[in-house]
This record gives structure tokens, sequence and C-alpha cells, in this order.
């Protein structure tokens, strides 16, 4: 019989909670760590082990192996939905460890696009907005969207010397930063567009993607009102 699990190190609560969960799901399969590291393109032991201390934090790789290979029967016969929303909870809880492990003090909530009025407002909101996601890397960004995030741009997005060029731009960093849905990103081009015309610089390609996303954001509203996501579960 093996040694005993070590308790989750629980000095960084937001931490602790993924590795809780991480635990949880593996327990509840009633697989090894051993056993889980043996499955194709899976983690080492260590690895998996380490993901679930509470000690540092894993990369979204392995968080994402390690839900998937602890998906139970019932997850599995009782369709995608369920295996989807423990992915969603697993990214919510590893969205929070990162950002309570990375983020400087003084980003306590995601930014409000509302309170943008000068383009360093703007470019300021960016970058906290890509700290409250977790600082998701350049060259991660530029592997979701290779044609609008080229990891050098998105580097001096980030860094504060320039902003992005184009709507397809924009949208593309704030989906690598978790603000995915047409709802959530209208208020941010509501806020370049104001931002734009104060600085007499040219909307109409902004106005157009503002157009289309309200398009976009009552289809998803529709979508909603027919299939209500599951409920995630508090931290």
């Amino acid at each position: 019989m093996g040694r005993p699990e070590k308790p989750v190190d629980r000095t960084v609560p937001a931490l602790a909670s993924l590795a809780v969960f991480l635990r949880e799901r593996r327990n509840t399969a009633g697989l090894t760590y051993q056993q889980l590291a043996r499955g194709s393109d899976m983690p080492s032991k260590a690895t998996l082990e380490r993901a679930a201390s509470g000690v540092s934090v894993p990369s979204w790789a392995t968080v994402d192996a390690f839900i998937y290979a602890t998906a139970t029967t019932s997850e599995l016969f009782t369709g995608n939905d369920n295996v989807s929303s423990a992915l969603a909870r697993g990214r919510e809880l590893w969205i929070r460890a990162r950002r309570a492990t990375r983020a400087p003090y003084y980003v306590h909530t995601a930014p409000n696009p509302a309170l943008i009025s000068s383009m360093s407002d703007l470019s300021r909101a960016l970058r906290n907005q890509h700290t409250w996601a977790g600082c998701p890397s350049p060259g991660g960004m530029e592997r979701s969207f290779p044609y609008h995030l080229p990891r050098s741009t998105t580097r001096r997005i980030i860094n504060g010397t320039t902003l992005p060029s184009s709507p397809q731009q924009m949208i593309a960093f704030l989906e690598a930063c978790y603000v995915t849905s047409a709802a959530s990103l209208l208020p941010w081009f509501k806020a370049v567009i104001q931002v734009f015309e104060r600085t007499g610089q040219d909307t109409a390609r902004w106005i157009e993607a503002f157009d289309e996303l309200v398009e976009d954001a009552l289809a998803e509203r529709m979508q909603e009102e027919e299939f209500p996501p599951p409920l995630l579960s508090a931290a």
C-alpha cells in the first residue's frame, strides 16, 4: 500500500481550491496517480501529483488532461455537458489560482470598460484584463488566435506600448483573456468608439463590429433562454 497523500498546501486559498477539486475528481474516479499517468498523452505521475498539491499552479494543459482522465462513467454516459461543466469549473479555479499568484496588489476586480475615457485608460484596462485572466502567455494567446495575435504584438499590448490595431485583434485579445461572450465584449467596443471619437480617429470599422456584436449578443440570449447553461458550484 502506498504512502498517504500529503495534505493540500493551503498557503494560497485559491490554489488550494484547485488542488482539492483535482483530488476529489481522482478519488471519485478511483484512480491512482500512476494509473492516470499511463494514459496516452498524459503528464507524468510527478506532474499530476504536483498539480493536486496546492504548492504551485499547474499548466492548463495538465488540468485539462487531469479532468478528462478522471471523467466518471456517469459523466461520460450522460452526455458531454457534464464533462464540459467540469472543464468550466476547472478553468474557473485555475484562473483564480493564477490570478492569486500573479496579479499585482492593485488588481482587485475585473476592469470595468465603462470607466475608460482615454487611450491610456484603454491600455491600462487591457493590461489589467490580461492580469485578471491569470496572465496567459503571449505564445499561448498566439496559438489560440494565430491570425490576429502574433506574440510580438501581444507582448506590446501587455506591456502597454501599443493597442489592438483592428476590431478583430481586439476581440482576439479579449477572448484570449476569457472575455468570450458578445455581451461582455460590447462594453469594450463602446469604450473604444467613444475614445476614438474624442481623439478624432476613424471609428467606422469599430462601429460595424459593434453592430455585429449586438446581433451576436441577441442570438446568445435567445440560445441561453432555450438551453440554460448548467450551474457551477460556488468557489
